[in-house]
């Protein structure tokens, strides 16, 4: 009956010998480790804080992007060959209850129809004078529902109503900078300023507007009192009438397909419908390149960190020479000498990994909270994190590891 052969126990390198050993080869030097793991760390750190903090950032495009664009509609009319002359009815191609017809449709917060007053008026503080009227301030015509879909952030006064409109009233609604350069400060004792020296009683001030920024150093004045003074819109596309629609979050795609039968049920084609663009796409392009660039470091730390561990695994071999000849002699195998080493470098590269992520995240975090920001960690690309530190120390491993198994045992006890 053959006799059962027990395997020897010189040859076996368990996973717990095998982590203990690594261990104590990282901690004889914890220095030279510490060093060896920067390059990791900052490679994970940077990977994982870029792409953090371009999430966190895309958020809050998105978020500002999707509650002022992505409830606006944009509708201009086309020139047509029966548009009346100036003065003709209507005046503009528009309906004149283009207001009216627009803010009937489900999901419309306001609309109207707005331009920009041809011919360059002259805005004053003084009737003619001799003296040049201040120059930099544009006069816009608007319809009621198209100041209020504006959304002016209104200081002192009001804006236009209903009433001023009907009865083309002369007033003027001024933006804050406008204001200030035609030397309005108070309404309370109803100032004027001077439209080609014709006065304009001011009614209102406005800091800001959410929607039609170019009026934020501008003067409004209704849309009757602009086509009665100052004739109809200019055909040019910059200066011709413009339908303006805010709507609620969700509906400007409806609303974009419904507003030009609405408007002309006989000939919706008379209107260029612009529906809000895509966010994902705006914010996508706004962010694709940055990503890439810091994406792009972020490799070349791994690469640095990858060269560190790799110098770092080649130097203990050498220096351990001595080290690899006893263990072999006492029955060591090459593939237990390989695999102490590949341990080592692979333990190192996981608590970089580790270290880094942690370092990310906080950044992220750090950041959000000093922008007053919402932090989006994507999980998808922050628990692999550590793995990725576990994949460069295993290969910066290799060819250490491979030499080390390569040592002549009686050339290694004979250099020490």
């Amino acid at each position: 009956m053959p006799r059962s052969v027990l395997p020897d126990p010189a040859t076996r390198l368990g996973l717990r010998e095998l982590c203990a050993e690594a261990l104590a080869g990282i901690l004889q030097r914890p220095g030279r480790s510490v060093l060896t793991m920067l390059g990791t760390v900052l490679g994970i750190g940077a990977f994982v804080a870029v792409l953090g903090l371009t999430a966190t950032a895309s958020g809050q495009i998105g978020a500002r992007f999707d509650l002022t664009r992505a409830t606006t509609v944009q509708v201009s009319d086309r020139p047509r060959a029966d548009a009346g002359p100036p003065g003709g009815n209507p005046p503009i191609g528009f309906p004149a209850d283009a207001d009216r017809r627009m803010g009937r449709i489900d999901g419309v917060e306001a609309a109207g129809v707005w331009w920009s007053v041809p011919g360059n008026p002259r805005l004053s503080a003084r009737p003619a004078d001799g003296t040049p009227g201040v120059t930099g301030i544009g006069l816009y015509a608007a319809t009621p529902g198209a100041v209020r879909a504006m959304d002016p952030t209104v200081v002192s006064g009001t804006t236009p109503d209903a009433f001023l409109e009907a009865t083309a009233q002369p007033v003027v609604l001024l933006s804050e900078a406008a204001a200030t350069r035609l030397g309005v400060s108070r309404l309370d004792d109803r100032p004027a300023v001077f439209i080609d020296d014709l006065p304009y009683t001011v009614i209102g001030i406005y800091s800001d507007v959410r929607r039609q920024p170019a009026t934020l150093l501008g003067a409004i004045v209704p849309a009757a009192t602009a086509l009665e003074r100052f004739g109809n819109p200019s055909a040019e596309a910059d200066r011709s009438a413009q339908g303006l629609i805010a709507t609620r979050v969700g509906a400007a795609g409806r609303v974009a397909e419904q507003v030009a039968v609405a408007l002309r049920p006989d000939a919706p084609d008379a209107f260029a419908v612009q529906p809000p663009p895509d966010p994902h796409s705006l914010r996508d392009t706004v962010t694709s390149d940055l990503t890439g660039l810091f994406l792009a470091l972020a490799a070349i730390c791994l690469l640095v960190g990858a060269v560190g561990i790799a110098n770092t695994t080649l130097v203990a071999v050498l220096e351990r020479t001595e080290e690899i000849g006893l263990r072999r002699a006492l029955g060591a195998r090459t593939r237990h000498i390989a695999a102490q080493f590949l341990t080592e470098s692979t333990v190192l590269g996981t608590l970089g990994g580790l270290i880094g992520t942690s370092f990310g995240v906080l950044t992220v975090l750090g950041v959000a909270a000093a922008k007053d920001w919402t932090a989006v960690l994507q999980p998808a690309a922050t628990l692999p994190a550590p793995l990725i530190g576990t994949a460069v120390g295993l290969l910066a491993g290799l060819y250490p590891s491979l030499r080390a198994a390569r040592t002549d045992p009686l050339k290694a006890l004979r250099s020490g």
